[in-house]
């Protein structure tokens, strides 16, 4: 009896190792650091879109045809920051944390917030080009 208990353990842990390893998200971030974007998100019920141009250093963003720019610093490969170049508010002055959790050959999958703010939201864009 002892020996079969000491034998599940390690079994367990082989399979849940497996799990973990299957279950891990591809992340070629480097394909997302510049190009053209779409981002959608339902907003209120209604579908809201957004275009977006990256360069290595610069976002330009359109929505609901208002134009903004923002810079660009890359942190990591997945991990960049965004900072209104001609903010208008307090809250357009602060800078917003973009973190890519999931890449396919489409698009990718991110998370956002204020820098500083625990309150994190998702999202998915799509490259146009």
């Amino acid at each position: 009896m002892q020996y079969q208990n000491k034998m599940k353990k390690p079994t367990l842990l082989v399979l849940a190792i497996s799990l973990m390893a299957c279950s891990s998200k591809e992340r070629n971030c480097k394909d997302f650091h510049t190009g053209k974007f779409k981002f959608t998100k339902e907003l209120e019920g209604k579908k809201q879109t957004s275009l977006t141009v990256r360069t290595d250093s610069l976002q330009i963003e359109t929505y609901h045809g208002k134009t903004d720019t923002a810079t660009v610093h890359w942190v990591n490969d997945c991990e960049f920051v965004l900072r209104k170049l001609h903010p208008k508010t307090m809250k357009e002055q602060k800078a917003i944390s973009i973190t890519i959790l999931a890449t396919d050959t489409k698009g990718y999958t991110f998370e956002y917030s204020y820098v500083g703010d625990a309150k994190k939201q998702r999202g998915t864009v799509t490259k146009l080009d």
